[in-house]
């Protein structure tokens, strides 16, 4: 279903907007969940610290296709809000056919580089061999991958959260009954889980790809270019998508990046930190989805009305949307509170006595507490990005990693292993002011993409 942004009281509209894409982000988040809650209660810690250990290689191939996709998700925003619909439907021809070959690339490379990425964090000897055959299989489905994140921002771009949220439900019901009988009935493993998610993913791309396309025949013209050719491919469509989804790519590969650095310290600490390290980090990428799709819906609603020449809904959508991060973000802290210790136990031994479960709750309990200032970061770079200012958006997210992995290692000989935790908030407030200062003066209004062309 198509859905204007431009129309209606901002925050009822971003709210039902944004909801299916928190929900539809909790079931793709399920993914990796259940492959690690399956694999610690049926195979062992070790299979836990192997799933955890390639983590931050599997979010930089996320990273660069949600990156690129944004490209996407913006440009077509832009050109709905403006009722160019024949120029819409080239750039999203062109997007699933130049990121679905970005796909097949990564997906040689990865399945080459899995051992020397996986060295290069320095992962425990141990877990090499599980971690290797996991990245293997996991990047064999990489096309998929880039397939469907493309997708997803052009449903979402059109203003159509609920459809990506139905595949999402199927795909990851799917992948928890193939993730039980590959691990419980053939024990296959760590490998039964990597096929688990392959297949579930891949199923879902090819289908939403199907509806896409059904969508885009049935989607009318603008008056007057009814009858003219409608190109599949267009590189004036290519660079107005690269001008958004390489400085997106580059700053979502740059938290990957950080990642990288922050597991290496992670992994200096021995393979029980890394379990514990890991059951947290699953916990706190689940609790941060809200708002990192406030941001999401942001950048949409950001979009389509600029492409309307709508400025002032913007400010009233932004101060709408930090209304609903305050909230969702006290709710979120309060519920890791309660049942933090229950949450681990999801993935670790509720009865562990190595301290895996003590490591996981100490960081959970630190960073929870400053979720606001995470969400205050996102939104701000959500219309930033909506708006095409992607230099802005680009400094902001660099000031946040950067500051928060040289505070990483810079505390660690005063703080141990706290400091990997308490570095997180310290980031988010440094990339939270200079992406504020920046929406505040208001130089982000320039008109369209396409327009600057």
């Amino acid at each position: 279903m198509v859905k204007n942004l431009t129309e209606g009281p901002p925050l009822k509209l971003l709210f039902f907007f944004a909801l299916p894409m928190v929900a539809g982000n909790v079931f793709q988040q399920l993914y990796n969940m259940v492959d690690t809650a399956v694999v610690g209660k049926f195979v062992g810690e070790d299979a836990v610290a192997a799933v955890g250990s390639s983590f931050p290689i599997v979010f930089l191939a996320v990273a660069v296709a949600a990156g690129l996709s944004m490209g996407c998700n913006v440009v077509v925003s832009q050109l709905f809000g403006a009722g160019r619909i024949h120029e819409l439907k080239t750039t999203v021809a062109t997007a699933l056919i130049t990121l679905g070959a970005v796909g097949l690339v990564l997906m040689l490379l990865g399945t080459l580089l899995a051992g020397p990425l996986l060295e290069l964090l320095g992962t425990d000897p141990d877990i090499m061999a599980d971690s290797r055959l996991y990245l293997q299989i996991y990047f064999g489905g990489a096309v998929f991958l880039f397939l469907y994140n493309t997708l997803n921002g052009i449903y979402n771009a059109l203003g159509d959260s609920r459809t990506p949220l139905v595949f999402l439900i199927a795909a990851s019901l799917g992948n928890i009954f193939l993730d039980l009988l590959f691990v419980i009935r053939f024990g296959m493993g760590v490998a039964g889980v990597a096929w688990a998610t392959l297949m579930s993913q891949g199923a879902c791309a090819l289908v939403s790809l199907a509806v896409m396309v059904f969508r885009m025949k049935r989607l009318p013209l603008e008056p007057g270019k009814q009858g003219v050719k409608l190109p599949l491919y267009n590189i004036t469509a290519v660079r107005r998508i690269l001008k958004i989804g390489l400085p997106s790519m580059f700053q979502q590969s740059l938290v990957s990046l950080s990642m990288m650095f922050m597991q290496g310290l992670v992994n200096s600490y021995g393979k029980v930190f890394v379990a514990g390290y890991t059951a947290a980090t699953k916990i706190d990428t689940l609790a941060m989805m809200p708002n990192m799709n406030f941001s999401n819906a942001m950048s949409s609603y950001t979009a389509q009305n600029i492409g309307a020449g709508k400025y002032e809904r913007v400010w009233e959508g932004l101060k709408a949307i930090l209304f609903m991060v305050a909230v969702f973000s006290a709710v979120i802290t309060l519920a890791i509170f309660l049942f933090g210790s229950q949450l681990l136990g999801l993935f670790l031994d509720p009865g562990d006595t190595s301290g895996a479960l003590s490591y996981g709750l100490s960081y959970m309990r630190t960073v929870s507490v400053f979720y606001i200032l995470m969400g205050v970061l996102f939104v701000c770079n959500g219309t930033l990005r909506g708006a095409g200012d992607m230099t802005s958006f680009t400094v902001a997210s660099v000031a946040n990693l950067f500051s928060r992995v040289a505070l990483a290692y810079g505390l660690a000989r005063f703080l141990g292993e706290g400091s990997i935790w308490w570095s997180i908030p310290m980031g988010w407030l440094i990339g939270s002011v200079v992406a504020l200062l920046r929406v505040k003066s208001g130089k982000w209004m320039r008109g369209t993409v396409a327009d600057r062309d």
